[in-house]
């Protein structure tokens, strides 16, 4: 058996049309599947790949059901150009937790800055230099 990596990462959300809209137009993800709830067909699954196959499954909670700081420690992003990354997710919603920085970890040299999405979910986005 050999592992291949992650599928997606199931985030709960508060209002899953805000965080489509937060992974879709905001950081630029496509939607490439939906589903209702099969206990609650009014709600919608979503699952959004950000890149690279890279998929986030936006899951309605609800505020009635939404447990505090029930979510992922963080998800990581690779990219290209973390300002810009950063930047763009500031105008589509999103608040800082901390700007670009360049940081040695370890052996590894990197740039990297953190978010807060739309129901206070940690991305880091993330580049090796």
């Amino acid at each position: 058996m050999k592992i291949n990596g992650f599928h997606h990462i199931g985030l709960f959300v508060i209002d899953a049309e805000r965080s489509l809209e937060f992974y879709t137009d905001g950081l630029g993800g496509k939607e490439v599947f939906s589903f209702p709830i099969s206990t609650d067909p009014d709600k919608t699954i979503y699952l959004v790949d950000i890149g690279d196959g890279a998929v986030v499954e936006i899951i309605p909670r609800g505020e009635e059901q939404s447990e505090e700081r029930a979510r992922w420690a963080h998800i990581c992003l690779l990219t290209d150009d973390v300002s810009e990354a950063y930047d763009r997710a500031l105008k589509a919603g999103a608040t800082s937790r901390s700007a670009p920085n360049d940081v040695q970890l370890g052996t590894m040299q990197a740039t990297n800055a953190f978010v807060y999405g739309p129901d206070q979910e940690v991305i880091e986005f993330f580049k090796v230099r």
